[in-house]
């Protein structure tokens, strides 16, 4: 039994979280000043403060999932030192940066606790455990057996196992008519104002992702994941057999108008040659894909079909290798993986696919050598049946998840340009170039007062030309002194040619006369001494 919190608000829980530490406080210990950035807008950002005991409670946790974490080390004497500080907050730093380049340990709960303690101060499993109880009250056909807490990646989705009460009673809805022979069936689904249920049969033998890393489905993902000691792979005629399925299930569900956009390991089932698709009404409520935030950013990606046919490339790869790739994109494979899957996965996991050329549709892959070559076995017929209502809702449920992707990209380009415009102002070539350029305009400015600073060369140059001839003789002395007598008029002519400057004057004068009060004035006595005095 799955449950799903809907939460108050809007949260995507894939978007990557950024922090870089921006300072420490001294007291009888120390404190980290960590900035917190969601995604790429600035404005989504707060700070949060933490002590090296918090970094250790967090690495408690998080070293059950078999990773070795660069934590620095505890350190009783000494702690207290400028210098060990300093190389401690670098250590930290490099720790958090870690965590949040591995997406398994990224998404963990208690990372995200530690780095927004606002944003996810809410215990989900309690939350989840009272609704349940709440519900199975008013359908009293289960009970709850056991919780099974963090044994999925989603953060908001609690696990329960449970039994039925009463197995002939039975609630049918439209989601449980769906029946496809390469979708796993629904055994209960409902929604309340908190959130979603769905009942499931129990897998034994977990997902495809538990049996690539040997792992138990009841383990919590951390264990499962993080570190296995061993792996499984399957031999390529079984990647051809199940990669051939899920296209066809694919090609289903997009002719139907249904969205999927959930497609990884974890959301496959194995039934001895059979896969089945997990979580398809994932599609319906909303909630983003396990890989949002690695096809984000190119913009081949702008519907749910080429979202399909990105994630099934992640399937393909772990099929074939045994483990997740870990990047966006691919820059080699092994030399081991044959060429028609080479060819594949290049056209998808490709930058330039990603970019410029464009995805293969699902109908081009079926094609493929790769996949053309395998016959399936004839399987029934699917029943998938959409009131129109239903169809309708469906169809505005998938423009408007196409449509945010469109503008999270858009914002995510500008973001880019201007990170990158300011990158490239602030490299140490541009400010050479730009200290360079002061340097040139602080020697020309030097070099301009070795011309006349009083009047503009133009005024005095064509006096000296008409004085010239005034000389008699050339060996007369006056022709030295004669540049030394024209400026004087040179500086007044200016002044009585051009109007413009008494103009200016006129105006100043009578603004000045306009403006005038007498009241301003101070009062004068006047001592009269033009009597004359008798004595």
């Amino acid at each position: 039994m799955a449950w799903r919190n809907r939460g108050r608000a809007v949260l995507d829980d894939t978007i990557p979280l950024m922090c870089v530490f921006e300072g420490i406080d001294k007291k009888e210990h120390v404190d980290y000043f960590i900035k917190v950035q969601r995604g790429a807008k600035p404005e989504d950002s707060w700070q949060v403060v933490h002590r090296y005991s918090d970094f250790a409670a967090l690495h408690s946790i998080l070293e059950s999932s078999g990773i070795e974490l660069p934590l620095p080390p505890k350190k009783v004497f000494g702690n207290m030192d400028s210098t060990f500080i300093a190389e401690r907050q670098q250590g930290l730093q490099s720790y958090l940066h870690f965590i949040l380049a591995n997406p398994l340990l990224s998404r963990h709960i208690s990372v995200k606790k530690f780095l927004d303690p606002v944003k996810y101060s809410e215990n989900f499993q309690e939350q989840a455990m009272q609704h349940v109880a709440m519900f199975l009250r008013s359908v009293p056909n289960w009970e709850i057996v056991e919780p099974l807490p963090d044994i999925g990646w989603r953060l908001r989705k609690s696990y329960f196992l449970i039994k039925p009460t009463d197995p002939s009673k039975k609630d049918v809805r439209h989601i449980l008519t769906w029946q496809h022979p390469h979708i796993y069936p629904t055994g209960f689904a409902t929604f309340t104002e908190h959130g979603v249920i769905v009942v499931r049969n129990f897998l034994p033998d977990g997902t495809l992702r538990d049996y690539l890393c040997k792992a138990k489905p009841k383990l919590n993902q951390l264990k499962k994941y993080g570190n296995p000691k061993a792996r499984n792979t399957l031999a390529i005629p079984q990647v051809q057999i199940y990669g051939k399925q899920i296209l066809e299930t694919l090609k289903f569900l997009h002719d139907k108008g249904y969205p999927y956009g959930h497609l990884h390991t974890g959301n496959i089932v194995l039934e001895g040659n059979i896969c089945k698709l997990l979580d398809i009404e994932n599609g319906l409520l909303g909630i983003p894909s396990i890989h949002r935030n690695r096809y984000v950013p190119y913009k081949k990606i702008q519907d749910k079909e080429s979202e399909d046919v990105y994630c099934f490339a992640h399937v393909l790869y772990e099929m074939t290798f045994g483990e997740p790739l870990k990047m966006s994109t691919i820059s080699q494979l092994p030399p081991t993986c044959p060429n028609d899957l080479r060819t594949i996965l290049e056209s998808i996991l490709k930058d330039e696919p990603l970019t410029k050329k464009g995805l293969p549709s699902v109908t081009e892959l079926l094609e493929s050598p790769f996949f053309s070559s395998v016959n399936l076995p004839p399987s029934e017929k699917p029943i998938f049946k959409i009131p129109s209502k239903i169809k309708e809702s469906i169809r505005m449920a998938k423009e408007k998840a196409e449509q945010r992707l469109k503008e999270d990209q858009k914002f995510l380009r500008q973001f880019r340009r201007v990170s990158k415009a300011h990158a490239h102002h602030m490299s140490e070539e541009e400010k050479k170039k730009r200290k360079k350029s002061a340097k040139k305009s602080q020697k020309s400015d030097s070099a301009r007062p070795v011309s006349p600073t009083g009047p503009p060369p133009s005024s005095p140059t064509p006096v000296s030309r008409t004085q010239a001839p005034a000389a008699p003789t050339p060996s007369a002395p006056p022709p030295p002194q004669a540049p030394t007598a024209p400026p004087p008029p040179a500086t007044q002519q200016p002044a009585r040619s051009t109007p413009p400057p008494s103009s200016q004057g006129r105006g100043a004068l009578l603004s000045s006369i306009s403006s005038f009060k007498k009241g301003g004035l101070k009062k004068a006595v006047t001592v009269d001494k033009s009597k004359p005095k008798l004595q």
